[in-house]
């Protein structure tokens, strides 16, 4: 039997991560990135996420075969209770419901942290993905036209939102991943481990 474990992302996992996400800027337009960063920059970008978020990662049999993590959606003081959500899965491990796993625990950490609200930027078009994140319980609330021009070609983006926690006058503070009971976290991440559909 193949065993699933989904935990919080470490520093030391960058290569693992971006072994999956470059072929999505080689290949796709999914993401609108250009060029592959090094791994010097990739792992900077983990600690910089890390240091207030949930990065997530999902392994099968001690390899990492899906990530999600969460980030700050604009920087402005008023728009700290938004979350901004990104989810990839390894090419072969597709169908296996590792993005839907990642994407549960990612909401149920970003609730403990008092997060209000999240969002996701989907490339058009991309049945997969908007499937996803409605059965999430994510609505679309704008489409931006033409907006990224990736492998010769114009592509819209389709903006989606989800109401995570209910709004209260003035909203509850913020806390750090670091804040969140470590016995909480290890419930939300085991409980979603058995989401996925591994190998018997």
């Amino acid at each position: 039997m193949e065993q699933v474990n989904i935990r919080l992302a470490q520093k030391e996992d960058a290569a693992a991560i971006l072994a999956i996400y470059a072929p999505y800027i080689t290949d796709t337009t999914i993401t609108f990135e250009y060029e592959i960063p090094t791994l010097t920059a990739f792992r900077r970008r983990i600690e910089e996420i890390i240091a207030f978020y949930p990065y997530l990662v999902c392994e099968i049999n001690g390899q990492i075969v899906g990530y999600a993590y969460a980030h700050r959606q604009l920087e402005r003081a008023a728009y700290q209770w938004n979350a901004e959500l990104s989810v990839y899965v390894a090419q072969h491990n597709h169908g296996k419901k590792i993005g839907t796993a990642l994407y549960n625990a990612l909401s149920e950490l970003l609730a403990w942290q008092n997060v209000q609200n999240l969002y996701a930027i989907i490339t058009l078009p991309n049945e997969k993905s908007v499937a996803l994140h409605t059965a999430r319980g994510f609505v679309p609330i704008g489409v931006f036209h033409h907006t990224g021009y990736k492998h010769g070609a114009w592509h819209d983006t389709v903006w989606m939102e989800k109401i995570l926690n209910a709004s209260s006058d003035p909203p509850l503070p913020l806390r750090s991943i670091y804040e969140v009971p470590q016995q909480q976290i290890e419930v939300i991440l085991q409980k979603n481990t058995a989401l996925v559909q591994a190998k018997k």
